[in-house]
């Protein structure tokens, strides 16, 4: 089955049409960046442009950088502080004309990696960690998702959150070497062993594409893969969870 898939994130917001049955991209990702600041009105409108370019009249999955419960955001995210409370897929329905199904983005990189990809037939625990703008987590048991974990709101021990301690987008900020960022990374890998005992963790985001090159710096002995289907997942997730929610 053919369905629009858009994955809205800190930075930018991709889109592709999937194979929902396979994972494959049908058309080209393609990606308008995030405007800001990130208003409701502001990237509803871009979304409409995603639709637009597209030509796409049916219903679309929308993965979003915050905690989601039944299409409502409860949480602000990196985006702006007007998203508290809006019904994002009410919105988008109602500046695209078109059925939405929206839910977290990490959640849904993950089912992609959970169905199709990275951790598939995988039994127990299995935490999906998107690093990018934020830090997103998806928790998944024998194959089930446990919805909206937030372990990028956690606190570090030094009393900060600890995403804005270890996202990529403070990498950048504070131009630390990779081995500086892993090894920051590598302490929120130890507390999710700690505190989950996951079978597995799978990286997502795009820095996700550089662990041939920290990989060493990390010392967790909880298994790690890298995401699959890499910065697509997130678009992938949701054109599945639009599939799964419209029958």
């Amino acid at each position: 089955m053919k369905i629009l898939g858009i994955d809205i994130g800190g930075s930018g917001i991709k889109g592709a049409i999937v194979n929902t049955k396979t994972g494959e991209l049908l058309t080209e990702r393609f990606r308008i960046a995030t405007p800001k600041p990130a208003t409701p009105e502001a990237v509803a409108k871009v979304v409409s442009e995603m639709v637009a370019h597209f030509n796409w009249k049916k219903a679309v999955g929308c993965s979003f950088p915050t905690t989601i419960v039944d299409g409502k955001c409860i949480h602000t995210g990196n985006l702006s502080e007007e998203w508290l409370n809006v019904k994002v897929d009410k919105l988008f329905k109602k500046t695209c004309k078109l059925p939405f199904y929206v839910s977290n983005d990490a959640d849904l990189a993950g089912l992609a990696e959970v169905t199709l990809g990275a951790a598939k037939k995988e039994k127990g625990v299995v935490i999906v960690v998107t690093i990018g703008t934020g830090i997103g987590s998806g928790l998944f048991y024998n194959g089930k998702l446990v919805p909206n974990l937030e372990i990028g709101k956690m606190l570090h021990t030094n009393g900060e959150i600890i995403e804005f301690y270890t996202a990529d987008s403070v990498r950048k900020k504070e131009n630390l070497t990779l081995e500086e960022w892993a090894l920051r990374f590598d302490s929120l890998l130890e507390y999710i062993k700690l505190v989950f005992t996951p079978s597995l963790i799978v990286l997502g985001g795009g820095i996700s594409k550089k662990y041939d090159d920290f990989k060493r710096h990390l010392t967790t002995e909880v298994p790690i893969q890298v995401a699959a289907f890499k910065n697509n997942a997130g678009i992938i997730g949701a054109a599945m969870y639009a599939r799964k929610k419209s029958k």
